[in-house]
């Protein structure tokens, strides 16, 4: 069957403020920016149209970046779309903290999402010096045990996971007033791992709580390692 729409990738930036609108706040922002921008998106056939929109990877509250993935239809009606044109209007009305970085044509399936990579920076009045010793003896654990909401038999229920194996630490230093840290986490429809599981883990390990936690998701990767596209 011939497709009605133009396939579009927007990669987008959340940051600042923006971090605290949910990712449901989120769908429904952006579907208000398609008609505030007056751009001829395509809504989905039926009882019930509405402008289609997949975002690959939602973002947890709270958590930053400048990587954000989402697709959209623009109705072939509307001519072939002009990717400047689509970026200009919508950042003329996004709030403060999301702007649009690029738009191009979906290269990769959201299937073929493997990983992300992140920075943590841990925030305290203890020495960052303290901080990584206390990190250092965290991440050489055998094992790093989260409570995880899993289905068991159509049920939902908690149990007791070990996220050790899936931390890939890529950095560690220490900041003026921060430890900082890059991880890369598995991500997509297999396996996947949250971030703020990671960093929530830590400061349990601590046993107090730290000033700050701010968090930042680097890039999305597919499989293969490679940037996805």
């Amino acid at each position: 069957m011939t497709k009605d729409y133009y396939d579009v990738r927007a990669v987008f930036s959340k940051t600042d403020r923006a971090v605290y609108i949910s990712h449901l706040d989120l769908m429904r922002l952006m579907q208000r920016t398609f008609k505030r921008a007056r751009l001829p998106v395509w809504f989905t056939k039926g009882y019930n149209p509405h402008i289609y929109l997949l975002f690959h990877l939602p973002l947890s509250l709270g958590v930053a970046s400048r990587c954000e993935i989402m697709d959209f239809g623009m109705d072939i009606l509307g001519g072939e779309p002009d990717y400047e044109d689509i970026k200009r209007r919508m950042n003329a009305v996004l709030p403060e903290g999301i702007r649009i970085l690029e738009l191009r044509s979906p290269v990769m399936r959201h299937t073929e999402i493997g990983s992300c990579t992140y920075t943590a920076e841990f925030y305290s009045d203890r020495p960052p010096a303290e901080i990584k010793k206390l990190f250092e003896s965290f991440i050489s654990q055998d094992k790093i045990i989260i409570e995880k909401r899993c289905k068991v038999n159509m049920k939902k229920t908690v149990l007791p996971v070990d996220i050790k194996p899936d931390i890939e630490l890529m950095s560690v230093s220490e900041g003026e007033r921060s430890l900082d840290i890059g991880l890369r986490l598995p991500a997509g429809i297999n396996k996947s791992l949250n971030v703020v599981s990671v960093t929530s883990a830590f400061e349990s390990f601590c046993g107090f709580e730290f000033d700050r936690v701010c968090i930042n998701r680097t890039n999305i990767l597919s499989i293969n390692g490679e940037d996805f596209k």
